[in-house]
């Protein structure tokens, strides 16, 4: 149940698995727990030192035996806040010595949700407009939902306008409401014959291009290939103009 948070929260899958099993016992020896967790008992003797050292579970002694106890939860968010305060004391060093580090033309690939976060954060990163052609609103997959609304704020914030050429079966009131109702938003629809499950993005410096797109979802197996190229996406640019100023409506 809570496994898949844990390993988020930087658990590896068995110390995760331990963590839970001990969260619904009072305490428990080693077998008991390889037995609850499903975990070898060779394994768990490693993952037992891991937690304490973070914190999580407590050693004490019953009837000449060690067993272990979860500690509260709530331990959970000062691990979180420990690991922010170590990163925020080192990021403006670690920034300064990314930036020195000249710009190259360059490309590499995100993958899964956690990727496609990656690539919304660059959005705001670039702080400029961004032109998606065969839009899907791949940003409304519901797993998104926590992190789409901050990112919306930002776009405003940063009045980081978002053109969509959505393929027209984004083109009913079910599907189309949420999404048009966010403020930076602007959108035409390519022809019925143009539509695909894959789209580009330009923004900034970079040009993604997507493949395993659904309306409003993420496929599990959703690969984005980004290049880094001002010249490239000056191009992009250029030809997600000439489509868009094609279409009926406003021109840009």
């Amino acid at each position: 149940m809570f496994e898949h948070a844990l390993h988020q929260a930087g658990l590896s899958p068995n110390e995760a698995k331990i963590y839970e099993a001990l969260l619904s016992v009072q305490s428990a020896n080693i077998s008991t727990i390889a037995i609850k967790a499903k975990v070898h008992r060779r394994n768990v003797y490693d993952c037992i030192n891991k937690l304490i050292e973070k914190g999580l579970i407590s050693e004490l002694i019953l009837q000449n035996e060690k067993h272990y106890k979860a500690i509260e939860p709530k331990r959970l968010l000062g691990i979180l806040q420990d690991k922010e305060r170590i990163i925020s004391e080192k990021l403006p060093e670690m920034q300064k010595r990314f930036q020195k580090i000249e710009t190259k033309e360059q490309a590499y690939v995100y993958k899964g949700i956690q990727g496609f976060r990656n690539y919304m954060q660059d959005i705001l990163d670039a702080r400029e407009d961004v032109y998606c052609l065969g839009a899907k609103a791949g940003w409304w997959d519901p797993r998104l939902d926590p992190f789409r609304q901050r990112f919306y704020e930002q776009l405003k914030k940063k009045k980081i306008i978002n053109y969509n050429l959505f393929d027209a079966e984004m083109e009913t009131a079910e599907i189309l409401k949420p999404v048009i109702n966010e403020k930076p938003v602007q959108f035409k629809f390519l022809p019925k014959e143009y539509s695909t499950n894959s789209a580009i993005d330009i923004f900034g410096d970079r040009v993604v291009t997507f493949t395993g797109l659904g309306i409003k979802k993420l496929e599990t197996d959703l690969t984005q290939f980004v290049i880094i190229s001002q010249p490239l996406a000056e191009s992009y640019k250029t030809w997600f103009k000439m489509i868009w100023n094609s279409l009926p409506g406003n021109k840009i």
